[in-house]
């Protein structure tokens, strides 16, 4: 019998509303650009021969993202959750059928626009077959402090990383990892599963044009990025 080669697919939950950018629209619709932020990430993910396909998840009454994608190239998931993590459970649910349990799932922020295809085969190639998976990450470069009720103290910051996405699991890997975690709270990642269930991701360093849009200021640092491009 001839098994069939891995897939690499992308899980893009967009089914947020971005709050603390206090918009008009969902933060992924924001224009970043000239096109919206959304449309960069799937544009990323569109540009890499690598990937299969690539999924988008949205919330039920989403009326936004028809007019983002482009015709054919995309599957949406209307199967959006209250939070990051219902909607990716979702997203995994939805594929069943379509995807197999050894084949890969790339979940990626949709408010992370600097994607692009040399980071995907950078993070692809870097995680191979590795039994549990892995995601872009930062080393921490700068002075940690932390302050709490006590008395601020710098933490050392040799070994640590700042998690970025695509985070790249197994799909029934990953989906064991997420229904076995109970509190959302504390599944701040899909790495943070993961490693819930004793296991180890590989970190690959990824790079700040990945960054996360966040607040209003970091729309102008990533149209520098794009503008670099």
């Amino acid at each position: 019998m001839i098994l069939q080669a891995p897939r690499y697919f992308a899980l893009i939950p967009a089914a947020g509303v971005g709050a603390r950018m206090a918009a008009a629209t969902p933060k992924q619709y924001i224009a970043i650009g000239g096109k919206p932020m959304l449309r960069h990430t799937i544009d990323a993910f569109l540009s890499s021969e690598l990937i299969a396909h690539t999924f988008v998840v949205v919330s039920r009454d989403d009326g936004h993202i028809d007019a983002v994608l482009p015709p054919g190239a995309v599957t949406v998931l209307r199967c959006g959750g209250a939070t990051r993590m219902e909607s990716i459970r979702n997203g995994l649910a939805a594929l069943a059928g379509m995807v197999q349990g050894d084949d890969w799932v790339l979940v990626h922020d949709a408010a992370r626009p600097g994607l692009d295809a040399a980071l995907i085969e950078k993070l692809i190639t870097a995680v191979g077959s590795d039994p549990v998976g892995g995601l872009l990450a930062l080393p921490v470069v700068d002075t940690v402090k932390r302050s709490t009720s006590g008395p601020v103290e710098t933490v050392a910051r040799d070994g640590l990383w700042l998690a970025q996405t695509p985070q790249m699991f197994r799909y029934k890997l990953l989906g064991e990892a997420l229904a076995a975690a109970v509190d959302p709270a504390l599944v701040t990642d899909d790495a943070s599963a993961i490693e819930a269930m004793g296991l180890s991701p590989r970190l690959v360093e990824g790079h700040p044009r990945n960054l996360k849009v966040t607040l209003p200021a970091d729309i102008r640092i990533a149209e520098m990025y794009l503008a670099a491009s």
